[in-house]
């Protein structure tokens, strides 16, 4: 058995390159930025009004006394010419400010009779005027390489004027279950039969980093069958290929030795963690195998814990292993062994407002109901004494990005 971080590690050594594509703006939500976004202009791009009002020069305006109105600058229209001395211009928001102008008065605090405006109180140089470049100058870098791209990331890339990003290309993922014991769900399970679950809950925790997600269904434990699907699979050119069964060494768990058999090099397949220690990876040219555990708790968690974050850096995320944080625990953690344990657990806020995490204490690998009322797992490392109420602890959100 190998440490996590280790395991881990080696997975990122294997990584491959997948390049990089460009795509337009309504299809980047989500993809990770590959090259800076670099601002071609200034925005605004000219001294703006931030709201409506009258723009003036601010030496000219005392309370009282009246300025001519000399015409209006609308976004989209602005006033032509020089504001003359003595006058001010009618302005909306987002209008460009006059020549001659520095700031602009609320038109709450005007009063107009015909073209003679007067002033509550005298403004300062620069009141209510967006400057050219408030929001960003050209030649600044705007968002960095490596961020998932957000719904305001993609308004700023619309605002710098890119209709396109250079975004990392996503894996094809193929994805197979395993066992004699399997059905499809909607199946009529036999009397030693139960329902495959772990394919549904995989595909859904992995599509975001996947520009496909291929389900090669149920292979019963029969080693020609196996070795025919995953060949198949192979010979798809999929970036990572995950089966989940058979990851063991019982009479019957033959994915290690066919995957052996079609030249896959594995690379390790225990791990130091619980649930989930019979976890297998290797490769095969340039494709990622991973060999998850039967268990559906424990294909959940290696996949959060180890496919997640591998997934995350081969599709050029800057933080593989975002989101992870501090949260104080309601209830104390027992002392745990050699391996380290990813408890399920759940949030709530304490009276205060903050966030607070009550452990789950079910540890059985098969046990899905606690699984599914989970937010978060907790990680407690090896050998660690156990921890009283209110100790902070990690945790590792389950349904965040």
């Amino acid at each position: 058995m190998i440490p996590v971080e280790e395991a881990i590690a080696r997975i990122f050594a294997k990584l491959p390159a997948l390049g990089t594509e460009a795509v337009p703006l309504a299809r980047a939500h989500r993809r990770v930025l590959a090259a800076p976004l670099v601002a071609t202009h200034s925005q605004p791009p000219f001294d703006a009004s931030a709201m409506d009002g009258y723009a003036v020069r601010a030496a000219e305006v005392a309370p009282g006394r009246p300025l001519k109105l000399a015409g209006t600058s609308q976004a989209g229209a602005r006033f032509v010419g020089m504001m003359e001395h003595g006058q001010c211009v009618r302005i909306f928001t987002g209008a460009p400010l006059p020549i001659g102008a520095d700031a602009v008065i609320m038109q709450e605090e005007a009063s107009a009779k015909g073209n003679q405006i007067s002033f509550e109180r005298t403004p300062q140089p620069g009141q209510s005027v967006r400057q050219q470049g408030f929001d960003f100058r050209r030649g600044a870098e705007l968002l960095a390489a490596g961020v998932a791209l957000t719904p305001a990331m993609l308004g700023l890339a619309a605002s710098a004027n890119c209709p396109t990003l250079t975004v990392t290309r996503r894996p094809r993922i193929a994805i197979v279950a395993t066992g004699d014991e399997l059905v499809a769900p909607g199946t009529m399970p036999g009397p030693d039969q139960i329902i495959a679950s772990n394919s549904v809950g995989l595909i859904a925790l992995l599509t975001p980093f996947a520009e496909k997600v291929i389900d090669l269904g149920i292979v019963p434990d029969d080693k020609q069958r196996l070795e025919s699907v995953l060949l198949g699979a192979f010979d798809m050119g999929i970036d990572v290929l995950i089966t989940t069964g058979g990851a063991s060494v019982g009479e019957r768990d033959y994915v290690q030795e066919v995957l052996r058999d079609l030249g896959v090099a594995l690379d390790f397949w225990k791990l130091r963690m619980r649930p989930g220690k019979p976890l297998m990876f290797g490769t095969r040219g340039r494709t990622l195998v991973f060999g998850l555990p039967g268990n559906p708790v424990s294909a959940m968690v290696t996949a959060t814990v180890v496919l997640k974050p591998a997934l995350r850096a081969l599709t050029g995320h800057a933080d593989p292993f975002w989101p992870r944080f501090g949260v104080p625990t309601l209830l104390g953690l027992p002392p745990n062994g050699p391996r380290r344990h990813f408890m399920r657990g759940s949030l709530s806020r304490n009276d205060i407002g903050f966030l607070q995490v009550t452990p789950i204490f079910e540890t059985d690998s098969s046990h899905g109901t606690s699984l599914a009322l989970a937010d978060v797992l907790i990680i407690q490392r090896e050998d660690d004494p156990g921890s009283p109420p209110g100790e902070i602890v990690e945790i590792i959100p389950l349904n965040w990005g």
